[in-house]
């Protein structure tokens, strides 16, 4: 195979076709193949022909606009896994509202900056590589112990070692951004199995919670490092960005046969979902949050609290005990499932005894 068929190839989607030119240059210039259309449907018939490894579209194309595109690219199962980013020259947050609500994954304002073109596309290639790594190696597990192993094994709730360490792996390479790289994603998983005891949970549940947890900020990795970094507050649109991690993590996650990685998906993409219905990427309220991601929410709080940020100092057992119990401000009991909230807070000697067993691990 030559140089030129092992380049990453990006489709690009405008009928402007000065922007379609200039995408098209500075995407050759950083050495991607491209794959040029006109309009939304032309877009999602050579993503079906080519499977590129990017997709980007503008909102407002003929025939078919950026919105219906994105949303069949991403309901068919060809198509479901290619990250798409919109191009859009309103940057209102309706349009990224609904742009999101379609499934888009990042979005370019116009005029196209090449730097932040630049940021972008590797971000979104890297939540490719990261998916396709994923799929790749649960297919190389099928193929070495058979499809009799490989459903035992899901009856069973069991899984490598091997596996669970590419699991952690990837996890950790998330955290590489925060000060406490490792430590963080090894404790979560620790406190979620706590808390999933004293919620009565079956030990499959237990288990499946204590790898599946570490994966709940995976997303990360297609954060910019100067805003996972900033010191202080985020902007508005720098929390947008934030949030996305969200919605990464579980697209990076997404499409496996392991229930490990499928329940990783789902906390992946609603462990900042609040019971009051006021968190994130999807609004949900109450039990229509997953349980798991419920667990990992109060969990991943408090550590978040324990640890010192770029924005914040430590706090000690006390201090973040007694946010998260009783409140202050801006996190609030109502935040949480009661049961889950009543657990956490009956028992502060576990979670303290996690965070001091493991704080260096």
């Amino acid at each position: 195979m030559s140089d030129r068929e092992q380049r990453e190839t990006i489709l690009l989607a405008d009928d402007d076709e000065s922007v379609l030119l200039l995408l098209k240059t500075l995407c050759e210039d950083l050495g991607y193949r491209i794959i040029e259309a006109v309009n939304g449907l032309d877009a999602l018939e050579k993503a079906v022909l080519h499977t590129p490894d990017l997709v980007i579209l503008d909102c407002t194309m003929p025939v078919k606009n950026g919105f219906d595109a994105t949303r069949e690219l991403k309901a068919d199962p060809r198509t479901s896994q290619i990250p798409v980013i919109m191009l859009t020259g309103l940057g209102t947050r309706k349009d990224r509202l609904a742009g999101i609500s379609a499934g888009a994954n990042d979005f370019l304002t116009k005029p196209i900056d090449s730097e932040d073109l630049l940021l972008r596309v590797k971000n979104n290639l890297k939540i490719k590589e990261f998916h396709d790594f994923l799929k790749h190696h649960n297919e190389i597990l099928e193929t070495e112990v058979g499809e009799r192993t490989v459903e035992l094994r899901k009856a069973l709730g069991l899984v490598k070692s091997g596996y669970i360490d590419t699991i952690f792996r990837l996890a950790v390479v998330s955290e590489y951004k925060d000060e406490d790289t490792g430590s963080h994603i090894k404790r979560i998983s620790w406190y979620a199995r706590e808390l999933a005891v004293l919620l009565g949970m079956d030990v499959d549940f237990q288990e499946a919670i204590f790898h599946a947890s570490m994966m709940h900020d995976i997303g990360k990795v297609g954060i910019p490092d100067d805003i996972i970094r900033k010191p202080g507050s985020l902007g508005r649109e720098e929390w947008e960005t934030m949030k996305s991690h969200a919605v990464k993590g579980a697209a990076i996650l997404s499409g496996s046969g392991s229930p490990y990685l499928a329940m990783a998906e789902r906390i992946a993409r609603s462990h900042h979902e609040r019971w009051d219905g006021s968190g994130y990427p999807d609004g949900l309220r109450g039990e229509a949050i997953p349980l798991e991601a419920r667990i990992t929410n109060i969990v991943d709080q408090y550590d978040a609290l324990r640890i010192r940020r770029s924005y914040k100092p430590a706090f000690s057992h006390e201090q973040a005990f007694g946010i998260i119990a009783h409140g202050d401000g801006r996190t609030m009991p109502a935040h949480f499932d009661p049961r889950i909230h009543e657990a956490f807070s009956g028992n502060p000697g576990i979670f303290e005894a996690v965070f001091e067993e493991r704080k260096d691990a």
